[in-house]
Formats: C-alpha cells, sequence, structure tokens
C-alpha cells in the first residue's frame, strides 16, 4: 500500500521549506508582467483587486527569467534586483489573485490538486507541461526589449489556460 504524496497528506501551512518549493511547477507565469485595469490609470504595484477590477497579463517576462528553463537566473537574490518581485509565502497566499489560475499554490489553495502535467507528477521533469503549451516557452517577449508604457499591445490570454 503506498504512501499518498506530501501534498495531499499536509495543508500548505504545514509544509516544510522543502517541500513548499517543491510544488513550483516553474512554468515561469509569475513572471510575466501583470497589470489591472482599474479607472484611475495608477502603474504602482499593488497586493489588492478591488471589486470591478481585473488582473491582466501580458507576455512581456521578466529580464531575470531563463525563457528555455522557465527558471530565473537570479533566484535566490530576486527581490534585490527585483524589488517588487513577489515571493509566494505561506502568509501572502491568502492575496494569490496575481498568480495564474494554473499555478500549483493556488490550486492547492482552492482544493483543485496538481495539474496531470506538474513535474512532481512526471518525475520532475518540466516536459509534460511544455508539451501541455502551460510554461512560458517560447511565448514571451523581455521587458529590456519592449517599451513598458506600450504594455497593453502585449496582453495575453494564454497565462489563464488552466488544464486538468
Amino acid at each position: 500500500m503506498s504512501q499518498a504524496p506530501f501534498w495531499e497528506q499536509k495543508s500548505l501551512s504545514e509544509m516544510t521549506e522543502s517541500e513548499w518549493e517543491s510544488l513550483c511547477d516553474g512554468c515561469g507565469k509569475c513572471c510575466l508582467h501583470k497589470f489591472i485595469d482599474d479607472d484611475d490609470g495608477d502603474m504602482q504595484p499593488t497586493d489588492v483587486v478591488f471589486k470591478g477590477e481585473r488582473v491582466h497579463f501580458t507576455n512581456i517576462v521578466c529580464d531575470l527569467l531563463n525563457t528555455n528553463t522557465c527558471s530565473c537566473s537570479q533566484y535566490a537574490r530576486r527581490t534585490e534586483f527585483v524589488p517588487d518581485c513577489v515571493k509566494l509565502t505561506k502568509d501572502n497566499l491568502k492575496d494569490i489573485f496575481f498568480m495564474p489560475p494554473s499555478c500549483s499554490y493556488r490550486r492547492l489553495y482552492e482544493g483543485r490538486g496538481l495539474p496531470s502535467w506538474h513535474p512532481l507528477l512526471n518525475r520532475h521533469k518540466k516536459t509534460a507541461m511544455h508539451k501541455a503549451g502551460m510554461s512560458v516557452r517560447n511565448k514571451t517577449i523581455y521587458e529590456g526589449q519592449v517599451n513598458l508604457d506600450d504594455f497593453e499591445n502585449y496582453i495575453a490570454i494564454w497565462p489563464l489556460d488552466d488544464i486538468d
């Protein structure tokens, strides 16, 4: 009789740091530039979405992201280099509105389980994720290559995809 995996046995708050980190599927969608459609046009970082506002994803990605591996080139120091880079933690998980629906943390928080393409279900490989089109690979442009004032020209729907 096999034992259920840790993510089915523990709540997110009960997980060790190692277990928590392993939940990240490494899709890179969290590294996409996002904006909130609101009436005042204020383009400041926020940690709240008000009623009637909507988060829009773009295909503009942080310059620190390796878009082939979908991994941050400065993961351990990312918040030093990009001060408004959000580090998802057990404490801020309740404010998960800025994560795409396919995010493993969001899926578990919402009680939906891990998707079939998740690396933890595929021998710790990202191949199934890339094949399913659930990563940023081959879909993005670096922030240094665009005028960020034109971000609305880069709105993308694909980050909202969530299969199984």
